[in-house]
C-alpha cells in the first residue's frame, strides 16, 4: 500500500501536525463532530477494479483549504468549496479515505468516508466430506460448500439447498479480513429414501446493504444428485388375502432393488400363479438388497366365488353412504 499523501506547505495555511481528535464516523453527523464537511456519497460500496468517485464539500468558506488523505490518486488540496476524489480502477484493499479541512480560526476538522471493496467469488463448489458413492438412509453425512476468493467474507452468506428447499443459511466468523479469501462451510444431513435422486447445491451471496448493488452478487455451485440406498422393506401386509385363481405376489422394495426368494416349511418354493386352498399358510420371504432381511407372510386364500369382492363392494357402499349422510 502506498504511503499517505503529504500535503505541501502553503504560506497562508496552517497544516496540523496530526489528525484532529474529533472524528465524524459513519454513525455520526458532521455537525455533531463540529465539522461542517459533507461527503457525497456518504458511504461507498465498490467492486474491486471498478472506478470510484466521491465529493467532499463545505457549505460555507469557513476553511482555508480542503484536501483528501488517501493512498490512491489523492487530489491536490484546494481553496474551493468542494474537492473530488476520483479513481479509474480501485486496486487497493482496506483503504480509509479521509477528507479534511484546514482553518486559521475555529479549528481544523476531517471526516471519514466508509468504503467497502468487494469481489464476487471465483468459484463455488459442492461436495461431500470424506464420502463418495451412494448414501444409506438414516446415516449422517456432511455437505461442504467451498467459496473461492471472495471479499469481504464478513458480508458472505451461504445457503444449502435440496432441490428448491433451503436446508440452512450460514455466515463466516471472519469479521476482519478485507482481502479475498477461500471459505469452507459445512452442513450435516440425514437423508431418507424419499430423497433418492434429489439434488444438493449451495448459493453464495454478498449481502452489501442498501449502498451495494441493487441485485447482490450471487454465485451457485454445481448440483450433486444423491443416490440413497434403503431397504429391503415389505410392501404388502404380513397377513395377505388372495382369492382362488389369483397370483400369489408380495412386493419387496429397496434401493438397490432386492432379489426375493420364498420358503414354506423350510423349503424353497415358487409363488403360485393360480392360487388354491392348499397354498394357504405361512411363508418366509428372504430379500437380499442393501442387506439381507427375512419377512414372514401369512397367506389366506378366499373362495373364488367373489366373497372378497362382495365384501369390498359392501365396504365401498358403506363409505359412500356415510359421505352422503355428511352432505
Amino acid at each position: 500500500m502506498h504511503s499517505p499523501t503529504i500535503l505541501p506547505s502553503q504560506p497562508s495555511l496552517s497544516i496540523p501536525p496530526s489528525i484532529p481528535s474529533f472524528i465524524s464516523h459513519s454513525g455520526e453527523s458532521a455537525e455533531r463532530a463540529r465539522c461542517l464537511l459533507t461527503l457525497s456519497p456518504s458511504t461507498l460500496v465498490v467492486r474491486f477494479a471498478d472506478p470510484v468517485t466521491a465529493n467532499c464539500s463545505a457549505p460555507r468558506m469557513e476553511f482555508s483549504a480542503l484536501g483528501w488523505l488517501v493512498p490512491l490518486a489523492a487530489p491536490k488540496p484546494t481553496m474551493d468549496r468542494f474537492l473530488v476524489w476520483s479513481v479509474d480502477r480501485m486496486t487497493e484493499w482496506g483503504i480509509k479515505p479521509i477528507c479534511y479541512a484546514l482553518a486559521e480560526q475555529g479549528g481544523d476538522c476531517h471526516i471519514n468516508l466508509p468504503l467497502t471493496i468487494y469481489k464476487p467469488p471465483d468459484n463455488v463448489s459442492m461436495s461431500f466430506v470424506n464420502h463418495t458413492g451412494p448414501m444409506v438412509e438414516g446415516h449422517q453425512y456432511t455437505l461442504q460448500c467451498t467459496v473461492q476468493d471472495v471479499a469481504p467474507v464478513k458480508n458472505l452468506t451461504v445457503t444449502f439447498y435440496r432441490g428448491q428447499t433451503p436446508l440452512g443459511c450460514l455466515q463466516s466468523n471472519n469479521n476482519t479480513k478485507k482481502t479475498p479469501v477461500t471459505e469452507i462451510f459445512t452442513l450435516d444431513i440425514t437423508p431418507s429414501k424419499e430423497e433418492d435422486r434429489d439434488q444438493y447445491w449451495c448459493e453464495a451471496k454478498l449481502e452489501l446493504g442498501p449502498e451495494g448493488p441493487q441485485h447482490p452478487p450471487v454465485a451457485i455451485s454445481q448440483k450433486l444428485t444423491a443416490m440413497v440406498h434403503f431397504g429391503p422393506q415389505l410392501a404388502c401386509p404380513t397377513k395377505l388375502q388372495v382369492r382362488e385363481g389369483e397370483r400369489l405376489t408380495c412386493e419387496v422394495r429397496g434401493n438397490p432393488q432386492p432379489s426375493v426368494i420364498w420358503f414354506r416349511d423350510g423349503k424353497l418354493v415358487t409363488p403360485p400363479t393360480h392360487t388354491s386352498r392348499k397354498h394357504a399358510g405361512k411363508y418366509t420371504i428372504l430379500a437380499k438388497g442393501l442387506k439381507k432381511k427375512n419377512f414372514t407372510v401369512e397367506v389366506e386364500v378366499l373362495d373364488g366365488s367373489g366373497t372378497a369382492s362382495r365384501c369390498n363392494r359392501c365396504f365401498l357402499l358403506a363409505v359412500l353412504l356415510i359421505q352422503i349422510t355428511w352432505l
